[in-house]
């Protein structure tokens, strides 16, 4: 069937039977993992066992199980949406005619609780419950509610409303399986937007009636493993066995030990980067844990374990018998099966109770922890521990064990990373390609992972006739290639004729080759003019801006070519005269007119607009250096923001759009949307504010703003103020006074100072030129500023730094 399926996720990966049956992949013995955890005596409700499947193949699964047992025993399960406040407050005013406005504004008033607990609240309750300003707003809302007004009308429909099923859904993964038809189990109804049907039962209700419910989960991960191995075969012929591939190697490793896991599936957050970096992980042990640690709560515990590991803080075990199951984890306990294990070993648990424990902690059931205690104490004293050390034990367990994680699962899961790690570290540009692939569909999620190719020194090259396929691939030079799919207007069906086409018939020559070679029915003229923008006709070396230029009839050259082909594919396909005569018209190709070649940024508007990003450049690139030097945060990173920060706030970016506006009480207002490598951000201009900055909202223009990330007011959430904006164009000969070059003590040679000499007379100015010399070994750096150089900080002054591999700052 061609579907990747899962190495195995959550309990059922303990089990030994699940894994000689090939139902799970990750040997339960060699990894301590329990099958108790999955299936014990004391455990009244039978397990699932719960299957991951790459994303695109799931639905193969799905009609092989309708195939076998029949369209009517196999079933969705319904989900039930209720109505909120908020939901019942718009539904309420729609029906009652109140107007929008009036709705919508009442609906806004409403905290983040129910409308039922809020209406019983007295107000010292409300005082202890919401903040003031939610406190104002909910008076705002009992006032309403007592009037005897439209208004009150709607808001007292809502709250007898509130909590009533609204509408319905399908379980994202649940699949019911019955021994003959389903309708002599439950009542079933058809599932929106497909013909299976579902049962009129939810989850919950299902499971009680008895029916067996398969969970059958789209894994995007295993998509993307299985499409690198897939290019890895086109390629190169070379065939991996994924789920052979060494434990011990030593490139995957280093990959994780350097934090570069970004594309690597469950280990790619900044966080978990940082805490890769510090640990080094060298062995399976290491990433299992790390998967485990990683998760609110025992994230704390990430330091100790990194410090254990290397020695700089001692290991210490409560009992020398805790070695055995902590030793991997250095003394601290990370999973649910170490508390199973060692409640067994020191206190004598049987399977079933050491699997109650972990549940009763797991979900923090006192009645049942306080129970299980005596238990403990009597059975590890028995056993020779003293009664002190017992307690100490117990108490630290209640404290982690709420947080230890299900061993099983994070080996799953760990092992899925550490082949996603194992093909980026052998095969980047195919992985790569893989994960673009895998994100097309998401435009910030590609500029994401294309910056990351940057990164690791792969080219990302827009798409091309003559080399890209449906979705990116790597091309003969290794370079990463956007898939023609990628562009607005241009279907599947058009990328398999010019692929197919091209597999027989070898690359094409000329566009109006292309045209000739390519049936118009699968690439019409809205295609055609995709390609063109999104630069798929660039390697014919003819301007974009040509093919929209005209004649003197006014039909464009693009238009002109498609006649062509048109015309020399109609006589290819012409039957013979009546004396067997093929009559033979010579059509001259059309000749591109001399048209102007449009500028840089109407060229990468123009991509974008067609691809969804800009690939063969930025608007900003000509502002890189301003950006690095007098910018201390990226637009993602300020909409990270959620707390106030006291430092002043710089950010750069090009207007996407902006807007000058009247409010309803007169008064006019501004808004922007400013756009980095990284993210865009709407900025408002109110009041002052806007009479200030309203000259600077025009779309396409280059800024740079200061402000600050704090309160506007008293009780409001912090948000970013804009206090000053300057064009970025002037941004550098203003602010930068001098230039501070970066050499390492190891590479400074006379030549290098003759160059840099020769480098600051050619491009002779007003900036000091400040040398910083560095001493990597002795840990030691002078600052020495030059006295008669002096610098003109221009582009081109600075790519012949980086040419030289001088590092540089503005100051």
């Amino acid at each position: 069937m061609n579907v990747s399926v899962g190495p195995g996720r959550g309990s059922a990966a303990g089990s030994v039977v699940a894994y000689c049956t090939w139902i799970t992949n990750i040997d339960p013995i060699k990894y301590d993992l329990l099958f108790e955890r999955f299936l014990n005596p004391e455990r009244v409700s039978m397990p699932d066992i719960d299957i991951d499947f790459d994303d695109e193949g799931r639905g193969r699964v799905m009609q092989y199980v309708i195939d076998k047992y029949g369209s009517s025993q196999v079933a969705q399960i319904i989900t039930y949406g209720t109505m909120a406040a908020k939901s019942a407050i718009r539904d309420c005013g729609r029906v009652l005619d109140l107007p929008l406005p009036d709705t919508d504004r009442i609906a806004k008033l409403v905290p983040d609780t129910k409308l039922n607990k809020l209406f019983s609240w007295d107000e010292e309750t409300m005082n202890e419950k919401l903040n003031p300003d939610q406190v104002q707003l909910a008076k705002q809302l009992i006032d309403i509610f007592n009037q005897q007004s439209a208004e009150g009308e709607v808001l007292r429909s809502a709250k007898s409303l509130e909590g009533s099923i609204r509408n319905t859904g399908i379980h994202a993964c649940g699949v019911i399986i019955t021994p003959s038809d389903i309708r002599d189990f439950v009542p079933v109804s058809t599932a929106k937007d497909s013909e299976m049907w579902c049962t009129q039962f939810d989850n919950s209700v299902a499971e009680d009636a008895g029916l067996l419910k398969m969970d059958f989960l789209g894994l995007k991960t295993l998509t993307l493993i299985k499409d690198t191995l897939a290019i890895l075969k086109a390629r190169e012929n070379l065939i991996i066995d994924i789920d052979n591939i060494p434990l011990d190697d030593e490139k995957t490793y280093e990959l994780f030990q350097r934090g570069e896991t970004v594309g690597v599936f469950q280990y790619e957050s900044g966080g978990m980067q940082k805490h890769l970096r510090a640990l080094k992980p060298t062995v399976f042990a290491d990433l299992i844990a790390m998967n485990a640690l990683y998760r609110p709560g025992p994230m704390e515990y990430i330091p100790s374990f990194i410090k254990r590991k290397h020695g700089e803080e001692e290991i210490v075990y409560d009992l020398d018998a805790c070695e055995e199951y902590l030793d991997e984890t250095y003394g601290i306990t990370v999973y649910q099966e170490q508390v199973m294990l060692l409640s067994q070993k020191l206190a004598g648990f049987t399977k079933g109770e050491a699997d109650s424990l972990r549940k009763a902690m797991g979900k923090k059931k006192k009645d049942l922890i306080d129970k299980m205690k005596p238990l403990f104490l009597k059975g590890g004293e028995e056993r020779g521990h003293e009664k002190k050390t017992l307690e100490k034990i117990w108490t630290d367990w209640e404290a982690f064990a709420s947080y230890a994680f299900n061993k099983s699962h994070s080996t799953c899961y760990a092992w899925i990373a550490y082949q996603t790690a194992y093909l980026k570290a052998h095969h980047p540009a195919e992985y790569m390609a893989a994960v673009l692939s895998n994100n097309m569909n998401d435009i910030k999620s590609v500029t994401f992972f294309m910056e990351e190719c940057k990164r690791m020194g792969l080219q990302v090259l827009g798409p091309d006739v003559n080399e890209s396929y449906h979705k990116f691939a790597v091309n003969d030079e290794g370079n990463v290639r956007f898939g023609m799919g990628a562009i607005k207007g241009v279907g599947e069906a058009s990328v398999k004729a010019i692929i197919e086409e091209r597999k027989a018939n070898g690359k094409f020559k000329t566009v109006g080759g292309f045209m000739t070679r390519i049936d118009q029915k699968s690439a019409n003229k809205r295609t055609l003019e995709g390609l063109v923008l999104g630069g798929g006709f660039d390697s014919f070396e003819i301007a974009r801006a040509k093919y929209f230029g005209q004649d003197d009839r006014g039909t464009t050259y693009l238009e002109q070519l498609i006649k062509y082909g048109n015309a020399c594919k109609q006589q290819a396909d012409a039957p013979p005269d009546l004396f067997g005569d093929t009559i033979v018209v010579e059509y001259q190709e059309p000749i591109p007119p001399e048209v102007e070649d449009w500028g840089t940024l109407e060229q990468l508007a123009r991509e974008k607009e067609v691809v969804g990003v800009y690939i063969s450049g930025h608007p900003l690139d000509e502002f890189k250096i301003e950006m690095r030097n007098f910018c201390n945060l990226t637009i993602a990173k300020l909409n990270e923001l959620s707390k106030p920060v006291s430092n002043e706030i710089t950010i750069a970016g090009m207007v996407t759009d902006a807007q000058h506006r009247i409010s309803k009480s007169g008064n006019p207002f501004g808004k922007l949307m400013l756009e980095d490598y990284t993210d865009s951000k709407e900025i408002m201009f109110f009041s002052k504010d806007y009479v200030n900055f309203k000259s600077y909202l025009n779309t396409g223009w280059f800024l740079h703003l200061k402000g600050n990330f704090q309160p506007k007011w008293k009780n409001s959430e912090p948000q970013f103020n804009v206090t000053s904006i300057e064009l970025l164009n002037d941004l550098r000969d203003k602010l930068t006074k001098s230039i501070t070059l970066k050499l390492p003590l190891s590479t400074l040679t006379e030549k290098t100072l003759k160059d840099i000499d020769t480098m600051a007379t050619e491009y002779h100015g007003k900036c000091k030129l400040i040398l910083h010399v560095v001493d990597e070994v002795e840990k030691l750096s002078v600052t020495m500023p030059s006295r008669k150089l002096a610098i003109n900080p221009t582009n081109d002054f600075f790519d012949t730094l980086s040419e030289a591999n001088i590092e540089f700052k503005l100051n």
